[in-house]
């Protein structure tokens, strides 16, 4: 009954409806008001890092104590329709000209979100003579490549529980198995995720989209949390529509906020050519 009338609250704002991913139109802050109170599990976005780039209709340039106000206001609709052990992961990303951004996100939205794990997103690292994954090279005689991003998890209280293992690593020392009494051969895989970018050689092959992450990102936010049959994910920066492929793919509920419409038919398109 409750997701019933939820939805015909925002059906005006409603693009397309594909395989139980719903694509909603319309300014975020707008749309996340017509939502209930507390009937979102998880929330996994990837807002603009205010840097200068290039969206379709979006201008990523506002002065930095409206782009705050801006966030604050989109993040009180989002703590309002979390459930109360909900989780939001939210990536933010900085170039070296302006490297607060991430800083000054969390700090903010600190202020009415616990922070309770701040995880690393590995883009590229090299390890002895070989790199693995993939980064934006940056020609400066001052500054080196950005390889990272920041995702910051917020929880209303930072008393979630989370399941560690459901991302766990194999332990490289089985000897560890006997010490700890576990059966179980995984641990933790911490707080540094290496997920290097799919490789996607045009803007045209991701919607003309300048930001985007990879679906194992949200894949493990996902799993990271624990999910089950009537788990609802949103997305209120829809974008390319990565969060909605995984929600189709992990079989349960997705909803995707996105003000543009050459991205909602762009992300239309994704779930209608996904597996």
């Amino acid at each position: 009954m409750l997701a019933s009338r939820q939805e015909s609250r925002f059906s005006r704002f409603l693009f397309k409806v594909v395989h139980n991913q719903e694509i909603l139109r319309g300014d975020c802050k707008e749309v996340l008001k017509t939502f209930c109170d507390e009937t979102i599990d998880l929330c996994i976005t990837s807002v603009p890092y205010n840097i200068g780039l290039n969206y379709n209709e979006y201008k990523d340039n506002k002065k930095k104590e409206e782009y705050l106000s801006w966030l604050v206001a989109i993040f009180t609709e989002v703590k309002r329709v979390l459930r109360p052990d909900g989780s939001l992961f939210l990536n933010v990303g900085s170039t070296n000209l302006n490297p607060w951004v991430a800083f000054e996100v969390a700090m903010t939205l600190g202020k009415f979100f616990v922070l309770q794990n701040h995880i690393i997103w590995v883009k590229s690292i090299s390890v002895g003579d070989t790199s693995y994954g993939h980064f934006k090279p940056i020609n400066s005689p001052r500054f080196l490549n950005q390889t990272f991003e920041h995702i910051l998890h917020f929880t209303k209280n930072g008393d979630v529980r989370i399941n560690r293992l459901a991302i766990g690593v194999p332990y490289v020392d089985k000897g560890n198995l006997r010490r700890k009494r576990n059966d179980l051969d995984l641990r933790c895989r911490g707080n540094c995720w290496f997920i290097p970018y799919e490789t996607i050689r045009s803007r045209e092959a991701r919607g003309n989209h300048p930001a985007v992450f990879p679906q194992t990102l949200v894949e493990w936010c996902i799993r990271l949390t624990g999910f089950n049959e009537e788990t609802v994910v949103c997305d209120p920066f829809l974008g390319s529509g990565t969060t909605l492929v995984v929600t189709k793919q992990l079989g349960i509920k997705g909803i995707g906020i996105e003000i543009d419409p050459e991205y909602c038919q762009w992300s239309c398109d994704r779930l209608l050519k996904s597996a």
